[in-house]
């Protein structure tokens, strides 16, 4: 918008997490606002208003509704991007016997994002790397985020990735979306998302809860800090720090109930009745849902990372000696393995497979049946294929969407202004007209239709999820 009268804030706290700016352009009757974190290229939306008088009005209302909240004139540039928090803890050497390693993978920088179905398995690192594999280990996909992966979490159909720029990424297209962009002063630490609502815990013990519009629903303070675990389903957020696990109902953030642990809370893990909690501690700790019964699992060292089979019938943590455990559901210590490359900062369980990344970069596939554990405690070993990955494109996020005339067997949607926010509807026949659709808020245009592969009516009811790639309609 050249031309235009641009104003441009920041607030920083040397002292606090608060370090983000705000622009506002106004030309003629259109407001254009930019914002986001210090060093970043931020968020942007545009409004048009009756008159120039009306939208200079506009733009000052904005204004002033910052500098109230402590933000103050700036030049852009001066400041820098504040460095991220990484987990940086060095990993021990394990002198147990080695486990049963099918295959490994180098994705070239420390990991903790991971997941695994019966289709794929993802890994996710620190340079912003995420590889998709085949559960026999071929590499088949490659995408390139803009910061280090904190975690990769599916909802259903649909897997996202949280990344240190302080945005969640859908991974379920052919190119990553930003799916939610957090709180500009939130430090994110781990996320989970169940039917589109986003649970968001931070470096100061915080927890944020967003709704699928990235609109906060709530947001809580623990006893605690450095929250390394969220987890959430259809009734609460399960969220695991320095002081313990702190469940709160998830439509209106009351506290359930809290169980101390004697350690910090490094990781967590979910199942239908209950949730794991990896501790400082050496321990992992189960808490079922009502809060009422506990069981603990103990190790040798520090607990990274903990995994379920379903329904907890086996219970896997994985420590900073670079060990993996196997517990019984009551608790029993069935075996104690070395990983023989790194400690698992995340791991996930598939179909007697342990998958796991570590600290060295590594995706792990561990044949974890009784067969191979009692050939591993013997001293005989599968032989580990080592994989490469070859060289392929990366696919980076975009907020350029493709163009056609023709909407073919696709679902037409539109972008409409609603007040001061852009919704989506659905327009094609068969569909609640009145509803929102969950859509990549950086390529939303008022008036403008879409054609997605398919949308899915939410658990909940009440809005639609887009499923697969978007185009603009001509």
């Amino acid at each position: 918008m050249s031309g235009g009268e641009t104003t441009y804030l920041e607030l920083s706290e040397d002292s606090g997490s608060a370090h983000k700016f705000y622009e506002i352009v106004v030309a003629g009757t259109g407001v254009t606002v930019r914002y986001g974190r210090i060093g970043d290229a931020g968020q942007k939306s545009s409004s048009n208003y009756a008159t120039e008088e009306k939208a200079r009005a506009a733009a000052a209302k904005k204004i002033a509704e910052k500098t109230r909240k402590g933000y103050a004139p700036a030049v852009m540039g001066v400041r820098g991007k504040r460095p991220i928090t990484r987990r940086a803890i060095v990993s021990q050497r394990s002198t147990a016997k080695k486990a049963p390693v099918l295959w490994t993978f180098d994705s070239g920088a420390p990991a903790f994002g991971i997941f695994a179905d019966a289709e794929r398995c993802l890994v996710g690192n620190q340079r912003g790397d995420v590889f998709t594999l085949t559960p026999g280990g071929e590499v088949t996909g490659h995408f390139k985020l803009p910061d280090g992966v904190k975690c990769i979490v599916a909802d259903d159909f649909w897997i996202y990735a949280g990344c240190d720029d302080g945005r969640v990424y859908d991974l379920s297209g052919k190119v990553p979306r930003a799916a939610y962009d957090i709180a500009a002063d939130v430090d994110i630490y781990w996320l989970d998302i169940h039917d589109g609502i986003l649970g968001v815990a931070d470096r100061q013990g915080g927890l944020t809860v967003i709704d699928h519009e990235e609109e906060s629903l709530w947001t809580r303070r623990s006893s605690g800090n450095a929250g390394w675990m969220v987890r959430i389903d259809k009734d609460g957020v399960y969220h695991g720090h320095s002081n313990g696990v702190t469940a709160y109902g998830l439509a209106t953030g009351d506290q359930k109930w809290h169980v101390g642990t004697a350690g910090s809370v490094l990781f967590g893990w979910q199942e239908t009745d209950a949730v794991y909690a990896g501790t400082a501690h050496r321990q992992v700790r189960m808490v079922a849902k009502d809060g009422q019964a506990e069981r603990t699992y103990q190790c040798d060292a520090a607990v990274f990372s903990c995994a379920t089979s379903p329904d907890g019938r086996y219970v896997f943590a994985g420590d900073n000696h670079s060990s993996v455990y196997c517990f019984d559901a009551e608790g029993k210590r069935l075996w104690k393995l070395a990983t023989g490359c790194g400690s698992a900062y995340s791991m996930q369980y598939h179909d007697e497979k342990l998958y796991l990344v570590t600290t060295n970069g590594t995706l792990a596939c561990l044949d974890v049946s009784q067969p191979a554990i009692g050939n591993a405690e013997q001293g005989v070993l599968p032989e580990t294929l080592s994989i490469k990955a070859p060289e392929m494109s990366a696919v980076a996020p975009s907020a350029t969407v493709e163009v056609t005339a023709d909407a073919g067997n696709g679902i037409v949607v539109e972008c409409v202004q609603e007040g001061t926010h852009l919704r989506v509807h659905v327009v094609s026949d068969g569909y609640q007209r009145g509803w929102n659709v969950q859509f990549p808020r950086e390529i939303r245009e008022a008036g403008v239709r879409y054609v997605v592969d398919a949308v899915s009516e939410s658990a909940r009811g009440g809005f639609y999820r887009v499923r697969g790639d978007i185009r603009k309609l001509r």
